[in-house]
């Protein structure tokens, strides 16, 4: 340490730092250095790294003991430091600047031996997938920013395989794989790494598994995750042998422990045909599932859409993957996933989504009538048929016919029955997170009394309009709650369909049923609500033989039951007030309170109290 203070701290002379091939920066404690030239600056080389500009040097007051400027020169990089001795304890820099030269380790998180594995399981689009060509070159094709689209377009474009049932790449060169770095989790982490700048956008499940090391659980050892080619059907042979593989190696490497599944969206559906498919298999590895937003019965608005304008249907990423609408268009028609995610036709739907079209047709005596058509799930394929039977692509010098594939068709239908004879081992515990309070396209209109479609082929360029239910903006609360299992819990959390692996509501839910860090005191299990404490404030005010306090605090309460308050939701918030009085021999108090609870807004009841007590005497 007293080494590193003497490097650290020359005399408060000037400072000189000189660098080979960079310009060199004098500073003078109480005068303004002089600025490199944008070109030649050494935090804006002209190999393209790129720091803070402003921590390259700042005017410093006359009376100011700055000190140093100190650089480090590293593998192209700079790490820049201004001390400050009146702003900035040294003991914290040098703590810093010891763990950036690897002197000393960062502190190692809590890991908690005792927690049961779990393995996190994404749903469609949520996997780095790279394309690797005949020469073994691998280079990522999902997420990606530079060339993104000519990438995804040359490398990831599909055919679907009716003898197989497998989607392979256009290119026959190239095939596509899904990285297995830090045990499954480097895939479904961030799925674009190497973005800096907006990369929260592009988080897929970094903030639970940040969350989840807080909790104790340790990468390899109780925290694993399973990337796959979400192209593929969720009961694809190969997608089934690698999450068997998946589940018997973190079973392994956890010392025997059976493993807690955590999935999200269409991965669910893959949980559920595996469980149906290799229960066996499911009962020896698994000891809970735990589904989150997954499409049970289908998110038949955005799929709809997706599958005639391209339209991303995973809400709040449209503008964040770089591919346009078209190019993703052109994958998804072969893609079997995309069609198991269509309407259930057999399911008993309360709210039964409809394609409605406002169609202009001519009689005999070539007079137009306007009239609004509506088409129920299996009633829709053919008009899905028509309207994409002219679509085509052009790849490699040659055009290729991709119409709504009905072989693909033929594989959901087997897909189907095999979610529908889906049952729960013995011993496996199945708990259903889904989101609602948002509205969620579920039919899907085109065309108006105005505009009306005069031929289905020019459905694609049509924009759609959608009628709405309850949701999490993507998935309907009747498809997601309708898992078909017998569950132990059901919970529905106020929430966004990407967001919701981010929630912190859901995290508390979460917390709980994997018996994971410390107990949480403002969860209650029973009744299954959270009560997030959103202002606390207390003040006390002491004179001689007078004491006053007063407090006020606030809370969210969360809760799946949001009909226990029964008529409240649509009435005035409701007013409580109580007071205590005490009479003692020395000392009198007495304290009065008020609390308002208002009406349930967004899936939350907020309550206020406030409350003042005074006491004389003592």
């Amino acid at each position: 340490m007293a080494d590193l203070k003497e490097r650290l701290l020359p005399p408060r002379t000037a400072s000189s730092i000189n660098l080979p091939g960079r310009p060199s920066l004098s500073v003078n404690p109480g005068e303004q250095s002089s600025r490199p030239s944008s070109s030649d600056h050494p935090l804006f080389p002209r190999n393209g790294f790129f720091g803070v500009e402003e921590a390259w040097a700042r005017p410093q007051p006359k009376n100011s003991s700055v000190s140093i400027h100190p650089v480090f020169w590293r593998n192209s990089g700079f790490f820049v430091l201004e001390v400050f001795d009146m702003a900035v304890l040294l003991e914290d820099i040098i703590r810093s600047v010891e763990m950036w030269l690897r002197i000393k380790q960062q502190p190692q998180p809590y890991v908690n031996p005792d927690l049961d594995p779990v393995l996190l399981v994404p749903g469609i689009a949520g996997s780095i997938l790279n394309a690797v060509d005949e020469n073994g070159k691998e280079d990522r094709v999902w997420v990606r920013i530079l060339g993104a689209d000519y990438t995804f377009r040359t490398k990831l474009w599909s055919r679907f395989d009716p003898s197989t049932g497998q989607t392979v790449s256009l290119d026959p060169k190239i095939r596509i794989v899904v990285p297995e770095g830090r045990y499954g989790l480097d895939a479904i982490d961030l799925l674009d790494p190497d973005m800096v700048i907006g990369r929260d956008c592009l988080g897929y499940y970094h903030d639970m598994i940040v969350e989840m090391i807080k909790w104790g659980f340790k990468e390899g050892k109780t925290l694993f995750g399973f990337g796959y080619d979400f192209r593929q059907s969720n009961r694809f042979q190969g997608t089934m042998e690698c999450f068997a593989a998946k589940l018997e190696s973190a079973y392994t490497a956890s010392g025997g422990k059976k493993l807690n599944i955590i999935s999200h969206s269409m991965g669910g559906l893959l949980v559920k045909c595996f469980m149906c498919l290799h229960s066996d298999v499911f009962e020896k590895y698994v000891k809970n599932w735990i589904a989150i937003a997954t499409p049970f019965r289908g998110a038949p608005g955005y799929v709809t859409s997706t599958l005639l304008n391209g339209m991303t249907f995973i809400e709040g990423w449209e503008q964040n993957f770089f591919i346009s609408k078209w190019s993703m268009h052109q994958l998804l028609i072969e893609c079997p996933s995309i069609y198991e995610l269509m309407a259930c036709p057999n399911f008993n739907w309360q709210t039964v989504p409809l394609l409605e079209i406002w169609r202009e047709k001519h009689d005999n005596d070539g007079k137009s009538t306007i009239i609004r058509e509506s088409s129920e799930p299996t009633e829709a394929l053919s008009i899905l048929k028509e309207a994409l039977s002219s679509n085509t692509v052009h790849h490699d010098g040659v055009d290729i016919p991709l119409p709504f594939n009905l072989e693909i068709l033929k594989w959901v239908n087997e897909t189907q029955n095999v979610l529908s004879c889906a049952k729960v081992p013995q011993g496996v515990k199945f708990y259903n997170i889904y989101g609602n309070g948002l509205d969620t396209p579920h039919s899907v209109s085109y065309g108006s009394e105005e505009n009306p479609v005069s031929d289905l082929q020019q459905l694609p360029f049509f924009k759609a309009k959608y009628v709405c239910v309850d949701g999490d903006g993507t998935v309907p609360v009747e498809s997601a709650k309708a898992d078909g299992l017998d569950a132990e819990a059901r919970v529905g959390v106020p929430g966004e369909h990407r967001g919701i692996v981010c929630d912190r509501h859901v995290f508390r839910i979460l917390k709980h049923w994997l018996k994971a860090g410390e107990p949480d005191p403002y969860y209650n299990p029973i009744n299954d609500y959270v009560i997030l404490p959103t202002v606390y404030e207390m003040e006390e005010h002491r004179e001689e033989g007078l004491q006053v306090a007063s407090v006020r605090e606030e809370w969210d309460i969360i809760s799946e039951e949001q009909d226990v308050q029964g008529d409240l939701l649509n009435k005035k918030p409701m007013i409580s007030s109580i007071s205590v009085s005490h009479v003692g021999k020395d000392q009198s108090s007495r304290a009065e309170a008020q609390v308002t609870v208002h009406q349930q807004s967004e899936g939350k009841q907020h309550v206020e109290l406030r409350g003042m007590s005074v006491s004389v005497g003592g």
